[in-house]
């Protein structure tokens, strides 16, 4: 009986290795998904030694960048720059067509979960209130426009 299982088996599986790199190649293809799915999840950051030009702000703007720089900045860079551990708001991205002033507001009040960016959740800052908010959008978006970003439809 054992004779006969072995060379049922030897029938039923080829020899020369083709179930080996059948699992190999299966591997491989995994492991270069992950890598895709791992560097493809949003596009890079700017580099953060790049340069934001900073207008003459409006009054609101001002208070804006006061309460940015107490609230934001720390994750989101001075400037709006970006940091390592948080993404540049004067990016194409954050475009009011894209982001409308609302999706800040939101952010400010519940968070947000990762989407374009590889920082991880945005938590909710329940520290700034609605006016304090209106004020920092108001700062990000004149160095948005000062740096050459406007509104653009969103393109799905």
């Amino acid at each position: 009986m054992e004779k006969f299982m072995v060379e049922s088996n030897k029938s039923k599986y080829p020899t020369g290795g083709g179930y080996g790199r059948f699992f190999l190649g299966a591997v491989a293809v995994f492991a270069a998904a992950l890598l895709w799915m791992t560097f493809s999840s949003g596009p890079a950051p700017r580099s953060l030694s790049a340069e934001v030009a900073e207008p003459e702000l409006s009054s609101l703007a001002a208070t804006g960048k006061v309460l940015y720089e107490a609230n934001c900045a720390i994750c989101h860079g001075i400037r709006a720059l970006g940091t390592d551990t948080g993404p540049p708001l004067v990016h194409d991205i954050y475009n009011p067509g894209h982001h409308a002033d609302h999706a800040f507001f939101a952010a400010a009040k519940f968070g947000v979960r990762q989407h374009h960016w590889r920082y991880g959740n945005m938590p909710p800052q329940p520290q700034a209130s609605e006016d304090q908010v209106a004020a920092i959008v108001r700062y990000v978006r004149e160095l948005q426009i000062a740096n050459g970003l406007r509104y653009k439809p969103r393109r799905m």
